[in-house]
């Protein structure tokens, strides 16, 4: 088992996977990697190259000649496309709907599925996502999936939303938010669901600080039992 662990993220928009994934690598000491960001990050050049997001050739074609790199800016995950600092542009509904469409798109999620990989192969990483504990870390030492009601999380979203200065109203950012949530949840490749071995937290009505302590809870009783040695006892008979 690796010294530090992989943990691994899922749940649904606005679940409160990404306040919680940041504030739980910061107690670990860990890497923090959002992956919906590098889906939002091919979804923002989509847009901007106006190309088919059913066009698989295109897509294939246009993911093999595009660069993506995440850093750690003033502690702040910044993605780059091209060299390009995209964050401000990537966060938009727009974009969040346009990501839920190339992520089933099978040549999107290889290349992605290659990228992300690289982050976590030494452990010590928190990694978000909708298909981390299922897809892309199915060996992660840690799973959990976070859940809320759809009131919960049309509210927090809306929330976001109009502190960066977007026009939008509670009961569409909720339909969005169901809509994606039914394009996630159907799609072929890779679907959102609750991997087997994975602790479900539902944090309707917990601020971040609740649901890091019930992760951190948890990641502590795997360690101590990744510590404990498996004895193996003689046959009753071989015993002195």
């Amino acid at each position: 088992m690796r010294e530090k662990f992989i943990i691994a993220i899922d749940g649904p928009s606005g679940a409160g996977k990404s306040t919680a994934s940041k504030l739980l690598s910061k107690r670990l000491g860990y890497i923090y990697v959002d992956t919906g960001a590098l889906y939002r990050a091919i979804a923002w050049k989509v847009k901007e190259n106006n190309i088919d997001s059913k066009d698989e050739a295109q897509l294939e074609d246009m993911c093999n000649k595009t660069d993506i790199k995440i850093r750690a800016v003033d502690s702040e995950q910044r993605v780059y496309v091209d060299g390009k600092d995209v964050n401000s542009y990537i966060r938009t509904p727009e974009i969040g709907m346009m990501s839920s469409k190339v992520s089933s798109v099978h040549c999107v999620r290889k290349r992605l599925l290659e990228l992300q990989r690289q982050f976590g192969k030494e452990g010590g990483a928190v990694i978000e996502g909708r298909d981390i504990g299922t897809v892309v870390f199915p060996d992660a030492e840690v799973k959990f999936f976070l859940k809320a009601s759809d009131e919960e999380r049309g509210r927090r979203r809306y929330i976001e939303l109009k502190g960066k200065g977007h026009n939008v109203s509670l009961e569409d950012t909720t339909e969005d938010i169901k809509k994606r949530d039914y394009n996630d949840s159907k799609r072929d490749i890779a679907p959102l669901c609750i991997a087997e071995d994975a602790i479900v937290i539902d944090s309707t009505g917990l601020d971040a600080e609740g649901v890091v302590k019930k992760m951190l809870n948890e990641i502590s009783k795997k360690k101590a039992k990744a510590k404990t040695p498996h004895l193996n006892p003689l046959p009753i008979g071989e015993r002195k």
